[in-house]
């Protein structure tokens, strides 16, 4: 059977504008391969995905049923169009909504599945809205016996499942009803290496019922989320036969095709090639859905500055970046000769506003009441505020968005300024931590060069005082960023983590602080996650608690 994966950016909540992506899709499906017999779209195409919240407001889902009662009469005749959208819990009990994949086929709805599990981990809360199905089913098109696994279907493994209802395997129960193909419709968010991980699951699942699986994933971005697409399909053996490109497109498949006939050459990309795609796509879609069109930054002459830079050069273009050096009486020569150098690569325009005159002013204002007091964290945060206003100064003038730059492990610390370097409408490099920055950026100038070579050499500083340096308060980025990745990404305690023979005075060190800056990261802007936990919406702690992990058992 030949199948058409589309690959869209569904908008949350362009119901119109989702119905045209979705018609667009098929007519290029139909284009591509005009005997292509079933269209697939991912995971809630109508409404957008996540809704969140917008999910309680009725007009939100019947301007869904709306929507998709338009798709069943402009779709074109003769070819199924499998979609995911909003259905309704016709039993009369529990949530009244459910996450449902329909097939229309000649302006009727053929077949009807509702999602079985429902994820309420990381940035899921499905279980929230929907009600869940209770059983699966298979429909049977032109011979084939076809089972529909929506996203976290598939998952059932892997995942955490407290809180979920069923305890259900649907893959295995398509199997037990005769199912000879599998698809998967999805709305699964990227992260680092995990493309490898779906292929895998669908790889296993393919192998247990000596079926083809076929991947169908959203591509686009939508606040932290980014969906990179890269839809895919395995044969009866668990082998991949086809993979989808980043981002919005379409992958046409054939279940009869071998994989000797189709895999030379076919590898995954690169993991840094990768994330890069996701932070640029992750700005591009941020501020088109925002509705803006310019951007710009700080740029001080470090490296977290500097790959920010890079990226939104390339996610909107450098004609609509501007890049603004804030230099102090702190500011090596070094910085500000580096950041020129950056922008003349980039091609983005550069503007310098010192700090200076402000500062000095602030500190005079202050002096009566600071007399006799050491120069400190307080002088420090005067001249990021300083820099924060400027920065907020230039995008109410100008419309622009400010893209803050801070990585992981400052918001995880707190090594940040609040109202200051935190401020911006998103935090691009904000889930990664310093060494993968690094990493990105040694991948960057590797392949274009286009970072100064002087800003990955020059040890981090804040240069917020005379010869500062990062690791005055912090410990070296390999030693933090390895107890960081522990403590919040496999969630492990502080016994856990000396245990595997990290210092303990430095363990607990290191979380007492992450504890003590949640106040920061909650004022903080979003991050566009890449990892598989990142700050914000996946990550949600009280800001007052103990610091629990800290003390002696």
């Amino acid at each position: 059977m030949k199948l058409a994966l589309c690959q869209i950016d569904a908008v949350v909540g362009d119901f119109s504008g989702n119905v045209d992506r979705i018609l667009a899709a098929v007519e290029r499906a139909v284009i591509s391969d005009p005997s292509t017999e079933l269209v697939v779209l991912p995971e809630m195409s109508v409404c957008g995905y996540p809704p969140m919240d917008l999910l309680d407001q009725p007009s939100f889902s019947e301007h869904d049923e709306a929507a998709f009662r338009r798709l069943q009469k402009e779709l074109p005749r003769n070819i199924a169009v499998a979609i995911g959208h909003i259905g309704r819990n016709a039993n009369g009990l529990g949530h009244p909504l459910t996450n449902s994949l329909s097939v229309i086929l000649d302006g009727a709805v053929v077949f009807e599945q509702a999602k079985t599990l429902l994820p309420t981990y990381d940035v899921f809360d499905e279980a929230r809205y929907f009600e869940p199905a209770t059983a699966r089913h298979v429909w049977e098109y032109r011979g084939i016996r076809i089972g529909f696994a929506i996203c976290e279907d598939l998952w059932r493994e892997t995942a955490p499942v407290s809180g979920m209802r069923y305890q259900l395997d649907p893959p295995r129960e398509l199997l037990d009803a005769g199912a000879d193909l599998i698809i998967v419709p999805s709305s699964s968010p990227y992260q680092l290496d995990k493309i490898g991980l779906r292929v895998g699951l669908c790889a296993d699942l393919a192998r247990s019922g000596h079926i083809p699986v076929a991947y169908c994933n959203m591509a686009g971005a939508n606040d932290s989320l980014i969906f990179d697409g890269r839809s895919f399909m395995v044969d009866p053996s668990g082998n991949l036969t086809s993979l989808g490109d980043f981002g919005e497109g379409l992958l046409v498949v054939d279940t009869e095709a071998t994989s000797a006939a189709t895999t030379t050459g076919l590898q995954f990309p690169d993991r840094w090639d990768e994330v890069e795609r996701a932070l640029v796509e992750g700005i591009r879609g941020y501020m088109r859905k925002c509705g803006f069109k310019k951007a710009h930054l700080g740029l001080s002459g470090g490296i977290d500055s500097a790959i920010v830079a890079v990226l939104a050069a390339k996610a909107i273009g450098a004609e609509n970046l501007t890049c603004i050096m804030l230099p102090s009486r702190f500011s090596s020569s070094g910085s500000i000769d580096d950041s020129v150098e950056l922008a003349k690569n980039l091609g983005c325009r550069l503007e310098t506003v010192s700090i200076e005159g402000p500062f000095a002013s602030l500190l005079t204002t202050l002096e009566p009441q600071f007399a006799g007091l050491p120069f400190g964290l307080t002088e420090e945060n005067l001249q990021a505020r300083i820099r924060g206003d400027i920065l907020m100064a230039w995008s109410n003038k100008f419309d622009s968005m400010l893209l803050t730059t801070g990585n992981k492990s400052e918001l995880a610390v707190g090594y940040c300024t609040l109202y200051g370097d935190m401020c911006g409408a998103i935090a691009p490099i904000g889930d990664l931590l310093k060494t993968e920055v690094f990493a990105l950026c040694e991948r960057i100038y590797a392949r274009e060069g286009i970072l100064p070579r002087a800003i990955l050499d020059k040890p981090p500083s804040a240069e917020l005082r005379p010869n500062q340096l990062d690791q005055d308060s912090l410990p070296p980025y390999e030693l933090l960023d390895a107890i960081l990745e522990l403590y919040i990404e496999e969630n492990l305690s502080a016994a856990e983590i000396i245990a595997r023979g990290y210092d303990d005075t430095l363990v607990k060190r290191i979380i007492t602080m992450t504890v003590r800056a949640e106040y920061k990261r909650r004022q903080a802007a979003p991050v566009i996650k890449v990892s598989s936990r990142a700050f914000g919406m996946g990550r949600r702690l009280p800001i007052a608690r103990a610091v629990y992990e800290t003390l002696p058992r």
